[in-house]
């Protein structure tokens, strides 16, 4: 039977339908939903299939609902239909060529019931596929892994699923339509493993923590306030953890008026707090490894026993003589040994017994199997071993403390595992900690006067609210500056260790830490739209992906169990048929033993030892611990393949402005060639240019206005702002027919005259004649490093200007870092040969392609690429996409907050190039980490088990007793989850030592 789920209320809002007495029987809730995933639209599930909603009223326990279920799969086209007692409501979807509504209804009154159909809602909504994730309990390996995997693949709707071993997590995408979190949770606990619904990409669940429910009556209360709330569709109260889970329409009703409208209904005698899934999520963690703590002890406390029964207690001769005292059939000795290793087989082992039947029901095999049939082994053969003893007079020795100790070894090793892999996602969680738990919400009356200051829930702040950060307190959201300036840091979040100036205007980051004056900021981006939730997010998502080498691993698991298994029926047979040939001698015999008794200790040695754990957890384990020290340093990794790619790059290719220059382009030279004045020159290409989104653009903009009003340009806070804002402040002329040249430049026309801003190769198109004095003011330019802006006014050339981009710092010295690893570094730009030539020849690369389009950079690297070789491609993620789409390994270097960068495998916070180089390097010593945890396991397994079967007994007499074969087990796991967690101990190569610079 279920688990009685009494204290649990769920209330529907089915009019007529039953609500739950608090008198019913807890075991009648047997199978029955406590969530149904959606209030459906009635849209199809399939092409061509129907869905509906049936009111049923007339059930009484999880029989009735059954008979409903059975009665409707029953009818001819009903494709699936799934019945929630305490909804009182029937989900089933149908094939409408074959059957009808009025079909439905009357098949349910048929069995006994009454039936309504629900009326599909007027409001209809769009439906694409969710991502939902889920708490998957009672994996051991890697085979799990995969039985998991296939049964989630197998269901309809599902068009993705991935499970990672190392956090219990599974990822799943789904078509709403067709299946709901509930029947996905569902198939996972018919697999017989454990699972809990987390979060959806859907945002219409919260998980509320109630204070001030003391009593039936306040239920009754919560219950009849949330009735009346538009908007919420269902909930559910546990009485025992106050938690109150609220399914509602986001469309309708936002969680803060929610939260809102529950506390002022309830006379703020109830006071909520929001979850958060991810700290839910920590605290399940540490369940299991109580849990498995409380096992350990038990099975050890009974252990103990057994263990001085068999070796202590024979040399103290009082303690001796009780336990030889015949009691019945059997020694006093041996009914307390059969008694207390009963208890550790069949009580505190039961786990073992549980994994074992869920791995064969779903026809593969796991480290339960090898578990339970070796202690099997040793429990029943010394069960038999006292019967026939008593049957017959001669008694053999029994093997029972073999099986105690070899659970109780498990069980420590499973313990310790939990908690170093709860180690492996402390990344996770220390980003979780980032996100202040309140935030000071600033409320204006009617005359936009502010009216108080209101502390809530950080979980709850909206889009557009207006909140106060105090000196030293944490930013609640991303958010811009509308009052106030203060410096922030961003470390934790950028890895930039310097603190940012904020002033009017500025962007903030949820999670950084105000340090000085206080701020009034007006929230952009909330919930999982904010960078820190983007953040986790990435990490989350890297660390369910599966590298490309974890494929190996699942390979040979799936053959793992059934091999070891066969090795050890050998072992059985070849010592039990050479003892019986005289190959060897009895005095090799334990007392009183048999040659069966002899070769089965080896052969149960064999299955104990063998552990498919260790292979499991070698890719997962170091993929999540990297992942974690990258986000620490600023930078995030995609997945395991990312991490697997990135390690073999040979080729590093550089985009030029804003990747290895500052991207903060400045005018330095201005020179007409024809009797244009000076500031008519600059008005007009300054007009040309104010529509333009480029750097180069904005730079000149920025230029003439300076020319014009004689303001500092350092002053500006946002040039590109600035020059939107010059449009109209008199001084532009009007332009029509702005066009964009992607690669070449602009072209617009001004009093009816068509006006060219740009390179060479514009003007070529247009027909305008380049002279030779301007062509060599044009080289002189692109020699020293500047691009030349070419202007010319009905098709004639009247000036250049010339445009600098001043090199990062660490150009010059990442790219010889790079250059010491044994990576090529590239140069690929649209600007001039002669301009392109000159930066690489400043940061000291060699390789240059230049001109380029943006399309075109994607052909350069499919040319680097025709060998085999793998290239890296670092840009600014705004117009690179194709290139970084195309590379093998896509870094994206100073997003800062526009991390969702879809094209990038790596998000490189910081606009520091040395970011590159420690994303190469943590790559590297990833894998290495990873190649030593398949060299500790498989070597682990090729050498424990020739010697767990005795293959060196008969030279040098070593062999394992089951229980040691047991420890060897446990240990082998917690070496590779160790050897993993050395990864966090990561530093950022210092480039000094790449170069070999000796700094005195």
């Amino acid at each position: 039977m279920a688990p009685s789920l009494g204290g649990l209320q769920l209330i529907p809002f089915a009019a007529g339908g039953r609500k739950p007495s608090p008198d019913d029987d807890g075991e009648d809730l047997e199978d029955v939903r406590l969530l149904d995933a959606y209030d459906e639209d009635g849209s199809g599930s399939e092409q061509g299939m129907r869905r509906i909603q049936v009111r049923v009223t007339g059930m009484t326990c999880a029989a009735c609902s059954n008979s409903v279920e059975g009665a409707l799969r029953d009818v001819n086209g009903v494709l699936r239909a799934s019945v929630a007692l305490l909804q009182n409501r029937a989900d089933v979807v149908f094939d409408p060529k074959f059957v009808g509504e009025e079909d439905i209804k009357n098949a349910i009154e048929d069995a006994g019931f009454d039936a309504e159909i629900i009326s599909e809602p007027n409001q209809t909504k769009p439906r694409g596929t969710l991502l939902g994730q889920f708490t998957i309990g009672g994996m051991t390996c890697a085979v799990c892994v995969n039985s998991v995997e296939g049964i989630l693949r197998k269901l309809p709707g599902v068009k993705r699923a991935v499970v990672a071993l190392a956090t219990s997590l599974g990822e799943v995408e789904y078509d709403p339509t067709v299946i709901n979190k509930d029947d996905i949770v569902n198939a996972i606990e018919d697999a017989g493993f454990e699972a809990s619904f987390v979060q959806s990409s859907e945002q219409d669940k919260i998980t509320l923590g109630v204070i001030g429910i003391s009593s039936e009556m306040d239920a009754l209360t919560l219950e009849g306030i949330l009735t009346t709330i538009r908007g919420v569709r269902q909930f559910l109260f546990d009485r025992m953890s106050g938690e109150l889970e609220v399914l509602f329409d986001p469309e309708v009703i936002s969680s803060r008026s929610l939260v809102d409208g529950i506390e002022g209904a309830s006379n703020a005698n109830f006071k909520l707090q929001v979850k958060n899934p991810y700290t839910r999520m920590t605290s399940k963690d540490l369940e299991e490894s109580s849990n498995m703590f409380r096992l350990f002890t038990s099975s050890l406390f009974l252990s103990i026993p057994v263990f001085l029964i068999k070796v202590v207690c024979p040399h103290i001769p009082l303690v001796d003589s009780l336990l030889l005292w015949r009691c019945g059939p059997f020694l006093m000795g041996d009914w307390l040994k059969w008694a207390l290793v009963s208890l550790i087989q069949f009580v505190v082992g039961k786990r073992f017994y549980i994994g074992a039947g869920r791995a064969l029901r779903n026809g593969s095999a796991n480290m339960d199997v090898l578990i339970a049939l070796g202690t099997s082994a040793s429990y029943f053969y010394s069960v038999c071993a006292l019967l026939y003893g008593a049957v017959t007079g001669f008694w053999s020795p029994t093997y029972f403390e073999a099986s105690a100790m070899l659970i109780t070894f498990v069980l420590l090793g499973k313990y310790l595992e939990s908690l170093a892999k709860g180690k492996t996602s402390d990344a996770i969680k220390k980003l979780v900690e980032l996100a202040p738990a309140t935030a000071l919400l600033l409320v204006k009356d009617k005359g936009g006067r502010f009216a108080e200051e209101r502390e809530i829930d950080a979980m709850l702040i909206q889009p557009g609210d207006l909140l106060k950060v105090l000196p030293g307190t944490k930013v609640p959201a991303d958010g811009i500056v509308t009052w106030g300036s203060s410096y922030v840091n961003e470390s934790m979040v950028t890895g930039e260790s310097a603190p940012v100036s904020k002033e009017v205007n500025s962007p903030v980051i949820g999670g950084t830490i105000n340090l000085h004056g206080a701020l009034h900021i007006r929230a952009t981006k909330v919930g999982s739209n904010t960078v820190l939730s983007q953040i986790i997010s990435l990490v989350e998502t890297a660390q369910m992906s599966k590298a490309p080498i974890q494929k190996f691993a699942d390979f040979v698991a799936s053959i793992f169990v059934p091999t070891v298994i066969a090795m050890s029926l050998l072992t059985l047979l070849g010592w039990y048929v050479c003892g019986i040939l005289g190959a060897y001698p009895k005095q090799w015999l334990p007392e009183n033993g048999n040659y069966f008794v002899f070769a089965l200790m080896f052969a149960i040695s064999v299955v104990v030892i063998a552990c498919p754990c260790a292979l499991g957890l070698a890719t997962p384990t170091a993929v999540m611990v990297a992942t974690g020290v990258g986000a620490n340093n600023g930078v995030l990794i995609k997945g395991g393949d990312a991490l697997e790619r990135a390690q073999k790059v040979k080729y590093v290719l550089f985009d030029k402005t804003g990747t290895l220059t500052q991207g903060k382009a400045t005018v330095t030279t201005a020179k007409v060639f024809t009797g244009m004045d000076h500031g008519e020159f600059l008005t007009l290409v300054a007009s040309a240019e104010a529509s333009s989104e480029h750097p180069l653009g904005v730079a000149i903009v920025e230029y003439a206005r300076h020319f014009h009003f004689f303001e500092d340009s350092s002053s500006t806070k946002d040039a590109q702002d600035h020059s939107r804002e010059t449009r109209f402040s008199g001084w532009l002329l009007d332009v029509s027919d702005f066009s964009a040249l992607p690669g070449r430049g602009v072209q617009c026309s001004i009093k009816g005259k068509l006006v060219l801003v740009g390179n060479r190769k514009l003007l070529a198109e247009s027909g305008v004649t380049i002279p030779t004095d301007v062509e060599n003011f044009l080289v002189n330019l692109e020699e020293s490093a500047k691009t030349g802006v070419l202007v010319a006014y009905d098709d004639i050339l009247v000036g250049v200007l010339g445009v600098a981009d001043s090199l990062k710092r660490e150009a010059a010295i990442v790219v010889e870092g790079l250059r010491k690893m044994g990576v090529v570094p590239v140069m690929v730009t649209g600007d001039n040969w002669r301009t392109a030539r000159a930066v690489a020849k400043e940061v000291g690369i060699q390789d240059v392609r230049a001109e380029v389009m943006p399309a075109g950079k994607a052909d350069v690297i499919h040319s680097f690429q025709k060998d085999g070789s793998t290239v890296a491609m670092v840009g600014d993620g705004i117009n690179d996409s194709p290139a970084l789409a195309a590379a093998d390994v896509g870094m994206a270097i100073g997003a800062g907050t526009d991390i969702a960068i879809e094209a990038a495998d790596y998000v490189l916070m910081r606009n520091n190039l040395e970011d590159v180089i420690t994303a190469i390097d943590l790559s590297r010593k990833t894998f290495s980490r990873i190649r030593w945890n398949y060299v500790f396991a498989m070597a682990y397994n090729v050498i424990a088990i020739p010697i767990a079967a005795g293959v060196f007994f008969p030279w040098l007499g070593i062999r394992l007793p089951p229980w040691a074969a047991g420890a060897c087990m446990a240990l082998s796991s917690l070496s590779v989850v160790c050897s993993s967690l050395l990864l966090r101990r990561y530093k950022k190569p210092r480039l000094t030592t790449i170069l070999e610079i000796t700094v005195e």
